[in-house]
Order: C-alpha cells, then sequence, then structure tokens
C-alpha cells in the first residue's frame, strides 16, 4: 500500500519522535555519575519536551486542506505505520554506549541526524497543498538540537 502524508501526518511524527527522545535523555542522565551532564541531560530532555509542545501548538494551527485524508483509511492503518516509523528509525529503544558520556552525545547527534534526514525523506512525500512548507520547521527545530549537542561534545574533548 502506498501513503501520502499530509502535515498532520508528519507533526503526528514529529510528537511521537520528541516523546522518544526525552526519554533517550531521561534514561541516559540516569546512567551518568557527572551532575553536570546529569542536568545537562535532563535539560535537554526538558527542551524535547518544548518541542513537542510546538509541535502540537504547530499541528492545531495546520488548516483543514492540511489535515485532510490523502488516502481511504477507515481502520487508521496510515497513524499505526507512522507510529512504528517513529518508534523504530530514531529515537528508538536500543543499548547505547553510556560508559563514557562521550559515547552518549555522539548517539545523541547521531539520533538527532537520523531525524533530520527522516524528515527530510517525509517531506518529499507530503504534496504541496498538504503543507509541505510546514516541514521547514520541524527540520530546523532538530538542526538546533545537533549544534547545541556539537558544542557539548566539543567541550568534552578539550
Amino acid at each position: 500500500m502506498s501513503y501520502d502524508f499530509n502535515a498532520d501526518d508528519i507533526f503526528e511524527i514529529a510528537v511521537q519522535l520528541e516523546r522518544n527522545g526525552a526519554a533517550f535523555y531521561r534514561s541516559a542522565a540516569d546512567s551518568v555519575a557527572d551532575p553536570d551532564i546529569k542536568v545537562f541531560l535532563l535539560e535537554f530532555a526538558a527542551m524535547e519536551d518544548e518541542h513537542e509542545k510546538t509541535f502540537v501548538d504547530l499541528r492545531k494551527e495546520l488548516t483543514a486542506a492540511e489535515k485532510a485524508a490523502t488516502v481511504f483509511d477507515p481502520n487508521n492503518e496510515a497513524a499505526l505505520y507512522l507510529k512504528a516509523l517513529a518508534d523504530t528509525r530514531v529515537f528508538f529503544k536500543k543499548e547505547i554506549d553510556t560508559s563514557t558520556v562521550e559515547g552518549i552525545f555522539k548517539s545523541a547527534v547521531t539520533a538527532e541526524k537520523d531525524s533530520i534526514i527522516f524528515y527530510l525523506g517525509m517531506k518529499d512525500l507530503v504534496p504541496e497543498s498538504f503543507g509541505k512548507g510546514r516541514m521547514d520547521a520541524i527540520i530546523k527545530e532538530e538542526m538546533g538540537h545537533i549544534k547545541i549537542l556539537s558544542q557539548k561534545l566539543a567541550t568534552l574533548k578539550k
């Protein structure tokens, strides 16, 4: 079955990815002893929570056309498919290297990069008339995550 996704579908994924990301950072925080790193990771989890709220708000602003179903889906299979993608593609439950703080940050940067790649790919699936332009807001948020994490990783290596 082929799916065309609208902006509402993509924001639904974004919300789930942010939830998964917050859980990832909280789990990583639980695994470190350094109180400063623990605080940073918990702050990053809180940022993920804020991004989730941002995406929920953006989703509320969508027009009826941007929310319109693009396929006949009486069993809501598209939503289940999107949740599965969000849960398995980026911040999925996996073993991360928590033996070093550097390993945690490298895993986080990789996950954030994967999210951008995921969103860029999904952007191609959203027809212009269904809110394709709103995808840029998601991508910009994720790029901000990488910047912050990369700066923190650089300070660890000094």
